[in-house]
């Protein structure tokens, strides 16, 4: 059986990412990351789950949710922030 690296299954796109709804859920559940009205912002204090690709939620970037189908969340990362 293969063992997936944690957030593995993250996906990039041209701009933002898409990631299984179930890993969504977490993110939200645990805090990291909190809605600001029709957006999301990463909230340093509270932890982040390891990912294997680097700063994919820097702190200071808004998403906003592009797509959702039941299995994926697609992000789409909001001008004005951090690069």
């Amino acid at each position: 059986m293969k063992v997936q690296e944690p957030f593995a299954d993250v996906e990039l796109l041209s701009d933002g990412l898409s990631l299984p709804d179930l890993k969504w859920r977490e993110l939200l559940f645990i805090g990291a990351l909190r809605a600001d009205g029709a957006e999301y912002v990463r909230d340093a204090s509270r932890p982040l789950p390891p990912f294997v690709l680097p700063d994919l939620f820097p702190e200071g970037v808004r998403f906003r949710i592009a797509s959702r189908d039941g299995k994926r969340v697609s992000l789409q990362r909001l001008p004005g922030g951090p690069v």
